[in-house]
């Protein structure tokens, strides 16, 4: 069985989430942290570009924590304009875009190969595997402070209150990376 196209679509849908939640956020809000500790849409957005940029830019061949990335950095105040933070995100989908078409290139066996992060050994399957899990737990945290700053205004991105058995005899939104449903 080949894994990449279900990688693919959970990367898509994950990031389809962020791109959904805020689009409903005003521009101000994509930089209001909770509390002092907490991290802002923003500043958790600047965390994920930062993480993909270092993991997948050449993937196949060099460590996945790049001498160039400033984690630290990626926790501060990032101060962007809604443009540039979602340039630098389309950006960073685009680097891994460019990394599982080097996967798929790569024929069969290459979920099987070995690459680094951090020094530490990973197949390439684990690897993918351990990144999605960090993108969805990001996304997570956005989509939930995206609500809470969207209020009354905001649009579900799943299945809304009270409609779950009408959903269920019409599941529109469970795909299967081939198109068809899961």
């Amino acid at each position: 069985m080949d894994a990449l196209p279900s990688i693919r679509t959970e990367y898509q849908r994950y990031r389809r989430l962020v791109e959904l939640a805020i689009a409903q956020v005003p521009d101000a809000d994509l930089d209001t942290r909770p509390s002092p500790e907490s991290n802002s849409i923003a500043i958790t957005m600047a965390h994920l570009i930062g993480n993909l940029r270092s993991r997948f830019t050449d993937f196949l061949t060099t460590d996945g924590e790049k001498p160039w990335r400033d984690r630290e950095g990626e926790f501060d105040e990032p101060r962007m304009e809604r443009s540039l933070l979602l340039s630098e995100w389309h950006a960073a989908w685009a680097i891994v875009d460019r990394a599982l078409a080097d996967v798929d290139d790569a024929g069969e066996g290459a979920m099987a190969k070995t690459v680094t992060i951090r020094n530490q050994p990973l197949t390439v399957l684990d690897a993918l595997l351990r990144s999605i899990a960090h993108v969805a737990y990001h996304t997570g945290q956005i989509v939930q402070l995206a609500r809470t700053f969207a209020g009354d205004r905001w649009q579900s991105l799943s299945i809304p209150r009270g409609q779950s058995s009408s959903y269920a005899q019409n599941p529109t939104r469970e795909r299967s990376p081939d198109g068809g449903r899961s």
